[in-house]
């Protein structure tokens, strides 16, 4: 649909995929996470996925040095950030090299002309200049030089709160794009002033500056014959109630607050700052109000023994890590094994191995955290399937590792860490009871009458007592030696030992009660192939199956969010189906659970790029399968 207004042509679309790309020092992630912001006041359904250079310091102006931002919105429920952008804002040549790729045929593309000189043309690896020889044919162009109307934006403002010289006023340029995309797509800018506002009050004249490049950005949209068409996607309709924008590291951290409230325990985060689980440090940081304590410990091994430490007095203990960290935290998780104290330990799971790709997304850690301990050391694993999901996901880790007595992993990954979406708020009468009792006295009558055993253990969850020490006549043996049965003195005996692994086992295979059944989404009912996923590949997974079913195909479609142990009806459900295709950012991890679990021929489909599948693609892969 189209209309007029102010002499421009509105074009009335369903949904809009922008990406802003720059050198890191340009602001995109700024400029993406306001336009996310203004666009989640104006209603839509949103889905982001922002991209950072896996080096600290890349070199400034190369392709390596690239920085993104892509937003997904809609007037309607959406999965996926977008598998390629319709507008692409390019801050100089190295990003419109690395961005350009992606652009399909006939999208628009605005370009700083100010950046396109000779050097930055070298660095970014172009022999000649896209902008004049023939590359960019295909293409709506829109040649906008950036960064000098945002030094003479700012150099007209009259400002009582000083100046700015002319690299600060340069670095604006970021909002200019951000006020331009804005006018375009016909998005509120008051949220973005006070933004600036208050992120730059103990320097008013940098919040002048930037506030002026963005209303001349709006106001060049207005003026300029470059754009003949304005942008309008109405806002979604969505579930009444109440929303907030969230990256998952953000709902993971109100699920561990939350989690907190609910089992009614101190929490106590332990953590050795790694990309991408920094923010859950952080955001943790700023809450004591709610009783939450956080250490910064000097490494992975002193974080994840801090919070056992604090599991073993009485706290809800929390450790948050990535892959390499995950790693060196094994041997403590398996002393909470033999422990059997809870420990919430969150591996928000990047590219590797060892230091790998820090910024980039991937699902290789499932096998580590299933089976990558010492000994026969069994563990809850689960994941969650996007943003919103990671509160419900650490909700969910608290009240196993609480009721069980065992440390749960929790397995999320970049791409949902950084990833926003609207999130609705739940209601508190909502959430589960999770409230834990603590064991007060003794438990056994020995020969010298009543006394505590450590590991007498509750006849339905096989979870031994948790007593807080310092509890009068409660006084108890741990370590990391194997324990007696019930008294949990120290023990060598082989019939003891081969009892307490088979317990140990049989208490986590008894959680397979306790969790959700593996629902299946299969309209017809009549689909003869199955999709299997589990983690962040829920949004691209369920977006081609939609495009699949809009073809007249039939396909169905599991996630699982518990992966050990699996809910009791999986192999139910794998084995109903002719073909399994499993999508998975790794080498085919659940594929091989699966097989060797249920006996089953599941297919494998996996990449490991750095970033998220692309629905169009998995759609396509299913067409094939399905045929």
């Amino acid at each position: 649909m189209s209309g007029q207004v102010r002499d421009r042509q509105i074009h009335r679309l369903d949904r809009v995929v922008i990406r802003f790309a720059g050198d890191s020092g340009d602001g995109m992630q700024l400029t993406g996470e306001q336009f996310t912001s203004e666009t989640a006041a104006f209603g839509n359904d949103l889905s982001t996925l922002p991209d950072f250079p896996a080096e600290i310091r890349a070199p400034a102006g190369t392709p390596a040095g690239v920085s993104g931002f892509q937003l997904h919105f809609s007037d309607h429920d959406i999965l996926t950030p977008g598998d390629a952008p319709n507008m692409l804002v390019a801050m100089n040549p190295a990003a419109l090299k690395s961005n350009l790729k992606d652009l399909p045929t006939g999208a628009d593309l605005v370009v700083n002309t100010d950046a396109f000189t000779s050097a930055n043309l070298k660095k970014a690896g172009y022999s000649s200049d896209p902008l004049t020889d023939g590359t960019l044919d295909g293409y709506r162009v829109h040649r906008v030089p950036l960064s000098s109307m945002t030094i003479d934006a700012v150099n007209a403002l009259e400002s009582s709160t000083g100046t700015v010289n002319k690299k600060e006023a340069e670095r604006a340029k970021n909002m200019f794009a951000l006020g331009l995309m804005s006018w375009l797509y016909q998005r509120p800018t008051d949220g973005v002033v006070a933004f600036l506002e208050k992120k730059f009050a103990k320097r008013p004249e940098i919040a002048a500056a930037n506030i002026a490049a963005l209303r001349a950005g709006y106001n060049y949209g207005e003026t300029t014959e470059t754009f003949a068409v304005v942008y309008e996607v109405a806002p979604a309709r969505m579930k009444p109630g109440r929303y907030r924008r969230v990256s998952g590291n953000l709902a993971l951290s109100y699920g561990l607050i939350a989690a907190a409230e609910l089992t009614g325990l101190p929490l106590f985060l332990g953590s050795y700052p790694i990309t991408p689980a920094s923010d859950i440090l952080h955001e943790l940081s700023r809450h004591k109000r709610f009783g939450i304590r956080t250490f910064q410990a000097e490494d992975e091994i002193a974080g994840v023994g801090a919070a056992l430490g604090a599991s073993f007095g009485g706290s809800l203990g929390v450790t948050t890590t990535s892959g390499p960290g995950l790693a060196l935290k094994t041997e403590t998780i398996g002393l909470a094994v033999t422990l059997e104290l809870p420990l919430l330990v969150v591996d928000i799971q990047r590219g590797g191995p060892s230091t790998g790709l820090p910024t980039k997304t991937e699902q290789a850690d499932l096998s580590m955290a299933v089976h990558g301990r010492n000994g026969e050391a069994p563990l809850p694993v689960i994941a969650p399937r996007s943003p919103a999901d990671c509160f419900d996901a650490a909700i969910e880790a608290a009240r196993l590792a609480t009721k069980y007595r065992t440390p749960v992993i929790l397995l999320s990954d970049g791409y949902l860490a950084n990833g926003s979406e609207p999130w609705l708020l739940p209601d508190r009468a909502d959430l589960p009871d999770l409230r834990v009792t603590f064991t007060t006295g003794p438990n056994h009558t020995g020969d010298n009458g009543p006394e505590f055993w450590p590991y007498l253990r509750d006849n339905e969850t096989l979870a031994r007592p948790w007593a807080v020490p310092g509890t009068p006549g409660l006084e108890h043996r741990i370590g990391g030696l194997e324990k007696a049965d019930g008294s949990g003195g120290i023990s060598y005996d082989p019939a003891n030992h081969d009892r307490m692994v088979r317990l140990r086992q049989a208490k986590i295979d008894g959680i397979a009660r306790d969790i959700p059944a593996l629902d299946v989404d299969d309209p017809s009912g009549q689909a003869r192939v199955l999709v299997l996923g589990w983690g962040s590949t829920y949004g691209p997974i369920a977006a081609a199956c939609r495009r699949v079913r809009a073809k007249g195909l039939q396909v169905a479609h599991a996630h699982l969010r518990h992966l050990f142990p699996f809910p009791e009806n999986t192999g139910d459900v794998v084995r109903a189906y002719d073909r399994i295709l499993v999508p998975e950012m790794n080498l085919g991890q659940l594929r091989a659970m699966i097989r060797a679990e249920f006996l089953v021929d599941a297919i494998g489909y996996n990449q490991v790029r750095g970033l998220p599948f692309k629905a169009a693609e998995l759609a396509g892969v299913l067409e094939d399968v399905i045929k």
